[in-house]
Parts: structure tokens; sequence; C-alpha cells
């Protein structure tokens, strides 16, 4: 049977510069019979630079939330502060870090005890891995992670299953530059490198929502 998408659920959630504009998507609400323990995890994603038109209509955060969701878990995903009607401004990703351990922190009070999945594009790959150090998600997806940034230099590996989605031909953030990333790394994460496609993987969602879905099935 195809999967059917949840309805969104609009949400403000209390953030450390005022409300944060939410949206959870919950398979269970609307299963006939629930496919996973409520429990068992949900997740939180992480958009793009807000500069750059980022939000959490992103159609890369999309699917990626849509894989979670396939495999029976709640999504929360959201705005950081001054996109959409989150309050506040741009804080150069440090104010962006906060906001995804406020956003975090309502769903382990919404969900007690579920595994957290942190998940994030571009620069929300940079936000959601710094937010990795403090939130202790059990599963950490990346996608074409903006590792050039300072931010980047001396990030600790998480203790977590991690996965790095990255398009080899990524006009943005080079292929090259994310593999060596990877390699910085023990144990090193999984990295997924889908031929000849770029930074926002234009035609190659399909591809990148498989990864994340197997990536999730596996762990």
């Amino acid at each position: 049977m195809s999967f059917r998408p949840p309805r969104a659920e609009a949400l403000l959630i209390d953030g450390p510069a005022g409300v944060l504009e939410a949206l959870l998507e919950d398979p269970q609400a609307s299963a006939p019979s629930p496919a996973l323990s409520p429990a068992a995890g949900f997740a939180v994603l992480c958009h793009p630079h807000p500069l750059h038109g980022g939000s959490m209509h992103n159609k890369v955060v999309h699917t990626v939330a849509r894989a979670c969701q396939e495999r029976g878990m709640p999504t929360l995903r959201f705005n950081y502060r001054g996109v959409g009607a989150s309050a506040g401004s741009y804080d150069e990703g440090r104010g962006e870090t906060q906001d995804t351990l406020a956003v975090v922190a309502a769903g382990r009070a919404r969900w007690p005890g579920a595994a957290l999945t942190l998940a994030g594009f571009s620069f929300g790959g940079m936000v959601s891995l710094l937010a990795a150090t403090v939130a202790a998600p059990a599963r950490l997806i990346s996608v074409a992670p903006a590792v050039t940034r300072a931010e980047f230099a001396s990030v600790a590996r998480p203790a977590a299953a991690w996965l790095i989605v990255q398009g080899e031909a990524d006009e943005i953030i080079r292929c090259a530059e994310v593999q060596a990333f990877a390699a910085r790394f023990q144990p090193p994460p999984q990295l997924v490198v889908l031929p000849g496609a770029g930074h926002f993987f234009h035609h190659r969602l399909p591809e990148l929502r498989d990864a994340a879905f197997a990536f999730l099935a596996s762990t």
C-alpha cells in the first residue's frame, strides 16, 4: 500500500528569541493501527540558509522528512528566527543552533523517551551538527553540509549513527571537500555520493529519499 502523507499541524514553539513557526507531521495520527510506537522516535529537520531563501518548506528538507514519516516517525520542521512567522533575526548560525535545541526540547516534552533523529540540509547541515553536540541524537542525517564554514573546523563527531548524502556535481559545496570532512572522523560517517547530482538535488529527490530511508531502516 502506498504511503499516505500525514496532515501537517501548524505549531508555535517557544524559542530563545521568541516563537518559532513549525509544522508537525505525525504518521501515527492518521494510521488505522500504530506501525511504530510513538515513543520509538521523532525527527527534527533544519533548513538551508535563511538569507538565501531557506525555509522549512525547502524541497530537500521536505524529502528527508517524508523518509522519516515513512519509517513511522513524527517530524518537526521549523523556521529559524526571522524566517516566516518566527520571531527574531538571523544570527550567523549561533542563534539558529539554539533554535534547533528549543525545537528538540519541545519534541522530547511531547514524546518522552523517544529517540531523536536530527537532520539538516546545507547551512542546516552545519546547524544540526552543532546542535548534535548538545542534543545527543540517536541518528544524524547531513545533506550537502556546509563543511567549508569556520564553525566546522573543530566540531566533534557526535556519538550517533550518521549519514551524509552529497551530490557528486554539487556546485556550492564541493564533493571533495565533503569527502575530506567525512574522512576526519573515526568511525567515519556513512557517506552516500549521488553521481551527477547538484546541490539542490534537482530530479534526484527520489534517490535522496531512498538513501535516507535505507539509513533509517538499518539503524
